[in-house]
């Protein structure tokens, strides 16, 4: 009995000492991300350029005002990370276009700025886009935007756009910081300052809190997403958003068409139609040739699908209920007579909230 229990001792320590030789034996190294605290994250040093034009940062009075934008950005953690997913998104395309058009290639961190990358976004000042084209000046670089089509929404055709106005305006000013204030606050309202300050030097320019807040935001972006671990961000290739890949369709309706319909052709949802296309107003495509991206692989078997789909459309159509605009009606009395929407009324009639109606106008209600 006694050898026994002195056997049960000897395995009960024996057994203890091979556990904590297997808890000290040294395993793989745990990393531990540092995250910089605020002060860190405005400790300068070195050149900081933008568009390789030197920032003074070493001024106190633009140093001051660029920790502002950096402690603005860092401290917004969920935007900044949706910056970086996003940005691998866009900008193997914006880069291309900038390498195509010789510009510098920190001009990709502008619509970061402008709109997060973002197609839907819209200012007070009613600039629409991933760029954020005001109207004019979006048709004067060859962008149609109507009614049924802004083209200020769609990536390609708005990156060519933004990168010819921005090559017109460093022509104009001989400067990327002059030219990216230009496209802010407009190449008028920027030559007046200049002029009126006898100065080209955009650090010693009084301009809008806006614009000379735009500069600074744009070095804060760069900063960040140039080295995202210094700041705390750590992401690995998962983490990211899939580059935009796509297929062409191309088709030429003799009638308006329901996007529904291009979608069913394509085996895809409606929603995923306008997310590809969000240039596209409303729920038609007009009559005429059109080019439009689908997920990849989807355009396959359109053409056939489309045809049969079309064919059935022009078939079956019912003839159309047509109501008659009387003096004094309004859009929301008509769609309460005829028991629809408003948006309903205004799909069915390819308009938006803006248009007018007048007396005579004739409007589909079936």
């Amino acid at each position: 009995m006694k050898q026994f229990l002195i056997s049960t001792v000897f395995m009960v320590i024996f057994s203890a000492h091979l556990t904590l030789a297997a808890e000290e034996k040294p395993g793989p190294p745990i990393v531990h991300p540092h995250i910089p605290t605020l002060v860190e994250a405005v400790r300068f040093s070195g050149d900081i350029s933008l568009c390789g034009e030197k920032i003074p940062y070493t001024d106190p009075e633009v140093r001051e005002r660029l920790e502002k934008e950096m402690l603005l950005a860092v401290w917004n953690q969920p935007q900044v990370m949706l910056w970086l997913k996003r940005a691998h998104r866009w900008f193997p395309y914006i880069e291309s276009v900038l390498k195509q058009e010789k510009l510098h290639l920190d001009l990709k961190y502008l619509p970061i700025v402008e709109s997060a990358l973002l197609s839907h976004g819209e200012s007070h000042k009613d600039a629409v886009g991933y760029w954020q084209f005001i109207k004019s000046t979006g048709q004067r670089y060859g962008l149609r935007i109507d009614p049924k089509v802004d083209e200020r929404r769609e990536m390609f055709g708005a990156t060519r756009a933004a990168c010819r106005y921005l090559k017109d305006l460093y022509s104009q000013f001989g400067s990327y910081l002059l030219a990216m204030s230009a496209y802010n606050m407009g190449e008028s309202g920027l030559s007046t300052a200049m002029a009126l300050q006898e100065t080209r030097d955009f650090f010693s320019l009084y301009l809008s809190q806006e614009t000379q807040r735009y500069i600074l935001k744009m070095v804060a972006v760069k900063l960040i997403m140039s080295s995202p671990e210094k700041y705390g961000f750590y992401l690995e290739p998962q983490d990211l958003y899939p580059v935009f890949t796509f297929s062409e369709i191309t088709l030429s309706p003799e009638n308006d068409v329901p996007l529904s319909m291009i979608a069913k052709a394509c085996g895809v949802s409606f929603k995923t139609i306008k997310d590809y296309n969000p240039q596209l107003r409303g729920y038609f495509l007009e009559k005429g040739t059109s080019t439009l991206f689908v997920p990849e692989g989807k355009n396959t078997d359109f053409q056939k699908n489309f045809a049969i789909l079309y064919k059935s459309l022009t078939k079956t159509t019912p003839p159309s209920k047509v109501h008659v605009v009387k003096s004094g009606e309004g859009l929301s009395a008509i769609a309460r007579k005829y028991n629809m929407s408003v948006s309903a009324l205004l799909a069915l009639n390819k308009m938006s909230k803006k248009d007018v109606i007048h007396p005579g106008d004739k409007l589909r209600v079936q």
